[in-house]
């Protein structure tokens, strides 16, 4: 008997593909809707009745507790309340009995947390106020308690008032108060939650989590380096769990995904993050159609609902289209002004420079065309489109940046080019496999990482011009930012050996374990990384990651709120082996570190 109740177990578990998308399509789907319909219980498990934001018509006559902050007080009268809900307005009882009320009330300084006990009544006929959502109400007090005090604030907590990016982020937990931060990270939490239902629940990836301390990895960004207590031997923190989810499709896991904290340490960078987020995706048995039709999937079901739907499929461009129209790997599609090669026009002119500039091999003559330029540009523009023009000349990359300018400028006049309710999807493919190496041309890295398979088609060419050969590598562009970026992995050891030691190289040796576990049976496999901080501040227009992100680094990698990174006496580095080397001329920096810190400004 039980053999049998186990047989059907696992013939429950390894339900085939069909049954189970049958299934999901079934029940598990109309569960899914309705459980996303669900009101949330926001008041379950602590002292209040409701919050403040959800108070209306419907509630009148009942008798409710509030929690939250006093963010307005008008004439010792009225106050409004705040939570994390929303707003809603108080009556400060006037009668005798009820002085100790008024008392609390009316002393209390702002922003100090209050709780109030009343009940829900309709304001006087004509002052509703129809800006609040809860402006057909108010609460009538009965009694009132003190929870905690306020002192003076660096800074009002109300989205209108200009405050520096370094006072917000030193007192970041009284910016995170702000409606617009509290907006972002609830619409970042949401669609992380979408996502997660989507990838498990409808298509059966394995939420796993990848270890934080590893090793250095050859090629791509600069990493951060951890001292152990073995002398001479140091942790990496990962730029990506990108060797640790190819392992677990050797390991046959299948489908994975995380939601996954990395690190580089690329320095002074005005929006990038040393510590950031990504969506991280494996898939075995996959090619690129696959990949970025579950992308897209999961992007649509994630979006949020008070924005225009997403439309798929998002269209496509190759890596030389993209530079060819619009001069960047990434384009902005929302708007024309497309590169237009003109060499034809100029075949047998008599002008010096465009003859020059044709004779060179690969040589051509491009432009732009700024529809309405001649209207809306001023000759300061032309003379600052023809600075930027001389400052990159040399850069393949001038026309794009001349583009963007063109845009900037005419929009700042006016004319709307880039649509900010829009958003363009765009995947770009077919990327080179190699680039020559800045510092030594004639020697190559990886466009992307050292374990992009190479395009099938150019196979061929990895052993006699690699240069040419392309790779099977996609990016997913948004509105001009890249917000993404995968491949179909190699998984036969010897061409990752051979692109390794011969192409690249590279040390074998730090590849080794990964090298062994594709020689034993790994599978076709390929991924992608979404870029969860990116991506969010473009959703929610936001000017920077840093206003998505609820406890960010300034842009020089510093926490301003806690003076991190901090120093360590050398009797706390001395268990690791490792001392401070400090430069001859820097005993003043030395010594200040024992002075009161400055936030950056």
């Amino acid at each position: 008997m039980f053999s049998c109740w186990l047989s059907r177990l696992c013939r429950g578990l390894s339900t085939p593909t069909g049954r189970v998308t049958h299934l999901i399509q079934g029940s598990l789907s109309r569960r899914l809707m309705l459980s996303s319909q669900r009101i949330p219980e926001l008041s379950s498990f602590v002292a209040r009745t409701n919050t403040c934001g959800e108070l209306r018509s419907s509630h009148l006559g009942q008798e409710v507790t509030l929690c939250g902050w006093i963010q307005y007080r008008r004439q010792n009268i009225f106050l409004v309340l705040r939570d994390f809900h929303g707003l809603v307005q108080v009556v400060i009882p006037q009668d005798e009995s009820a002085a100790s009320v008024k008392k609390i009330l009316c002393e209390a300084p702002m922003e100090s947390v209050v709780q109030v006990s009343g009940t829900v009544i309709s304001r006087p006929p004509g002052q509703e106020n129809p800006k609040m959502p809860t402006g057909e109400i108010e609460i009538k007090v009965k009694s009132a308690q003190l929870l905690n005090t306020c002192k003076k604030l660096p800074f009002e907590i109300k989205d209108f008032v200009k405050k520096t990016e370094a006072l917000r982020l030193q007192y970041r937990y009284l910016d995170l108060r702000s409606f617009q931060m509290q907006y972002n990270l609830r619409l970042r939490s949401r669609m992380v939650m979408k996502m997660r239902e989507y990838l498990c629940n409808l298509h059966g990836f394995v939420d796993i989590e990848t270890p934080t301390l590893f090793k250095r990895t050859p090629g791509g960004a600069k990493e951060f380096v951890i001292p152990s207590r073995e002398p001479g031997k140091f942790y990496c923190l990962p730029q990506s769990p990108q060797q640790f989810k190819q392992l677990l499709m050797v390991g046959g896991l299948d489908r994975y995904f995380q939601v996954a904290r990395c690190y580089r340490d690329e320095g002074s960078r005005p929006d990038r993050q040393p510590e950031f987020t990504q969506i991280d995706i494996e898939m075995s048995f996959v090619d690129q159609i696959g990949i970025r039709s579950l992308i897209e999937g999961l992007l649509q079901y994630s979006w949020p609902s008070d924005k225009d739907p997403v439309v798929v499929p998002f269209p496509s461009m190759t890596f030389a289209e993209a530079l060819a129209s619009y001069g960047t790997d990434k384009p902005d599609t929302r708007f024309g002004m497309k590169i237009v090669d003109i060499s034809d026009v100029f075949r047998n002119t008599k002008v010096g420079f465009l003859q020059d500039a044709l004779s060179k091999p690969q040589g051509t003559v491009k432009a732009i065309c700024i529809s309405e330029g001649a209207k809306y540009l001023k000759r300061k523009d032309i003379e600052s489109l023809r600075k930027l023009a001389a400052d990159h000349f040399n850069q393949c990359s001038v026309l794009g940046k001349l583009r963007l300018e063109c845009a900037d400028l005419l929009e700042a006049r006016g004319l709307v080019l880039r649509d900010p309710a829009l958003f363009s999807f765009l995947w770009v493919v077919d990327f080179p496999l190699f680039l020559p190496k800045e510092e030594n041309p004639g020697e190559l890295e990886s466009a992307h990482h050292p374990f992009t398979a190479p395009h099938p088609s150019d196979i061929h060419l990895l052993h006699t011009e690699p240069k040419q050969v392309r790779s099977q590598h996609y990016d997913l562009v948004l509105n001009g930012n890249e917000i993404g970026g995968g491949s179909i992995r190699i998984h036969d050891a010897e061409l990752q050996r051979y692109i390794l030691a011969t192409l690249l190289k590279e040390d074998v040796k730090l590849l080794s374990h990964l090298l062994q576990a594709l020689d034993f049976g790994a599978p076709p496999h390929g991924g992608i990384a979404l870029g969860l901080d990116r991506l969010i501040c473009l959703v929610t227009g936001a000017p920077s990651i840093r206003d998505v992100i609820a406890f960010p680094k300034s842009f020089r990698g510093h926490d301003l709120m806690s003076n991190a990174p901090d120093s360590l006496p050398p009797e706390e580095l001395k268990p690791y082996h490792i001392q401070v080397s400090w430069p001859a001329d820097s005993e003043a920096e030395k010594s200040s570190l024992n002075q009161p810190y400055h936030p950056e400004s």
